[in-house]
């Protein structure tokens, strides 16, 4: 499990780094650690370091004196190196006179030859020559899209980049572009993962990301927020024990789909088979569809005549009419924990009486899309994070808030993300998968907020596998399609991804087991 620390804690544990660690070091480990990534990445690219041409991005500050320091490393490792300042007058000093004593070529990325956007002839030779690119314009301070002249250099960019921090124009607390931004092949960050590495548009713009240890981890203090590893899904994912029997690994009940919407139930009950649970009960109107593609579902129609579970996964294909409503309030009712999803959603949004049929000592988990959350409790703007807390805290409740960046939130303020950097199960009926899938770890009695990030973690790697046509998972860091896209997958459906869910549990186990 690892910690995410908002800018205000890094700079706040910096500054105890630095009473008593003299700052100029720190700098200079940390652009060691990028010049060593852009090395990396040149070796992969283009074979070699010496001989290769580096441009580095440099905005004000310390970021800037980061890019600096590493080009001065770069340069005496025989790569050419230009800096192109974009606030010539406020250059971090130190920096800038490390790499002229390295060697390294300067150059004020506007000048008198500018052209008509701003950006000067030697600049536009520096880019067109580069073979990496080091973007230090602006550090974990910088708020909103990049101004127009480091739009511009931006824009003709060509070369593979390495982000120092964050990529510049990725707002970091939220992870939301909202004008001309970088898209890293490598970003390189320190002590920790930033929200804007991992929320919104920030996994697409950032690549991969090399976190790296400047000292500053013992002072970071509790993180904003946690993100789960493959290992630690593998290793809390529950499988049968030498005892166990049908009834010991957790009965989950799916109360989903519809005559006309027979799919829901499908997939729904499908992802609790698959999800390895003891046994799957289903409840509705598409007993005979479910049990002919699953027949080791015990299907009955009504939640009255299902049996005996230790959760509820409802909603799905339900409809928010009279007979979803009867279904929701009966479940809510049973005393067991309930994941509630889709059409239950709407209906807990438009009738407030249905909260009062909750048993309030049954865990209940909410897992919304955005408009799902925006008709429970309006438009989160652009914090997930701060939405998804205060909905889970209001209603007692674990919120999950689906997206490319899911959010979960548990009532006490726990957060996790799980960041799938793709978004292979954007695609109908995927959240149905996933609904089955927490049902059957909420059953075999794994903690609500967990269950939600096991599940999430699993839902997403089971789309990767099957997006790769079931080779593995199709992702390589750092590599980016035509469209600027990760990945080299195909488009997958929901049938595809729920294949592949028992790949992606062995997968999270082997994980757990290197």
């Amino acid at each position: 499990m690892q910690g995410v620390w908002t800018p205000d804690q890094v700079r706040a544990a910096e500054q105890r780094l630095f009473e008593r660690t003299p700052e100029p070091a720190v700098m200079q480990r940390a652009a060691h650690a990028v010049s060593l990534h852009t090395a990396r990445l040149l070796g992969a690219r283009t074979g070699a370091v010496s001989g290769r041409h580096v441009t580095l991005l440099v905005g004000a500050g310390n970021n800037g004196g980061d890019a600096l320091w590493a080009g001065a490393f770069l340069r005496r490792r025989g790569a050419g190196v230009t800096a192109l300042l974009l606030s010539p007058a406020r250059t971090h000093a130190a920096g800038l006179a490390a790499l002229r004593r390295a060697g390294g070529r300067v150059v004020e990325a506007e000048d008198a030859s500018a052209d008509t956007a701003g950006v000067g002839a030697e600049a536009s030779d520096a880019l067109d020559r580069a073979d990496a690119v080091v973007d230090g314009i602006v550090g974990l301070s910088g708020r909103g899209s990049l101004r127009p002249r480091a739009a511009e250099l931006v824009r003709r960019t060509a070369a593979p980049v390495v982000a120092i921090d964050l990529p510049s124009g990725v707002d970091p607390l939220t992870g939301m572009v909202d004008g001309p931004a970088v898209r890293a092949d490598v970003t390189v960050t320190f002590g920790s993962h930033k929200p804007g590495h991992v929320l919104g548009a920030g996994p697409e713009h950032s690549g991969a990301v090399a976190v790296i240890d400047i000292g500053i981890d013992p002072h970071l203090g509790d993180p904003e927020f946690v993100l789960l590893d493959t290992a630690d899904v593998g290793a809390g994912w529950p499988v049968p024990a030498p005892m166990d029997d049908k009834y010991s690994q957790g009965v989950v009940g799916v109360a989903a789909g519809s005559a006309n919407f027979p799919g829901a139930a499908v997939l729904a009950g499908g992802a609790a088979v698959q999800a390895t649970s003891g046994m799957v009960r289903y409840a509705g109107p598409a007993a005979d569809v479910v049990r002919s593609h699953w027949p080791e579902v015990v299907a009955t129609g009504s939640v009255a005549d299902a049996g005996r579970v230790q959760a509820w996964s409802v909603g799905p294909g339900i409809g928010t009419g009279a007979s979803g409503r009867a279904v929701l309030a009966e479940v809510l009712e049973s005393g067991r924990a309930v994941c509630a999803d889709a059409d239950a959603i709407t209906l807990l949004a438009e009738d407030t009486t249905l909260w009062d049929s909750r048993d309030p000592d049954a865990p209940l988990v909410l897992t919304p899309h955005s408009g799902e959350f925006a008709r429970l409790a309006g438009d989160f703007g652009g914090d997930r994070i701060s939405a998804a807390r205060m909905v889970a805290a209001r209603h007692d409740v674990v919120l999950l808030l689906k997206g490319n960046s899911t959010v979960v939130a548990a009532a006490d303020g726990r957060v996790l993300v799980n960041s799938s950097g793709h978004a292979w199960p954007a695609t109908a009926g995927s959240g149905d998968v996933l609904t089955g899938l927490i049902g059957a770890l909420l059953a075999s009695g794994v903690e609500p907020w967990l269950a939600c990030g096991y599940a999430t973690h699993v839902h997403s790697l089971a789309a990767e596998i099957a997006a790769s046509g079931g080779r593995g998972r199709p992702d390589t860091p750092g590599t980016r399609g035509p469209d600027g896209a990760s990945g080299m997958g195909a488009p997958i459906g929901a049938s595809a991804l729920l294949a592949a869910v028992p790949d992606a549990v062995r997968a999270a186990r082997a994980d757990a087991l290197d």
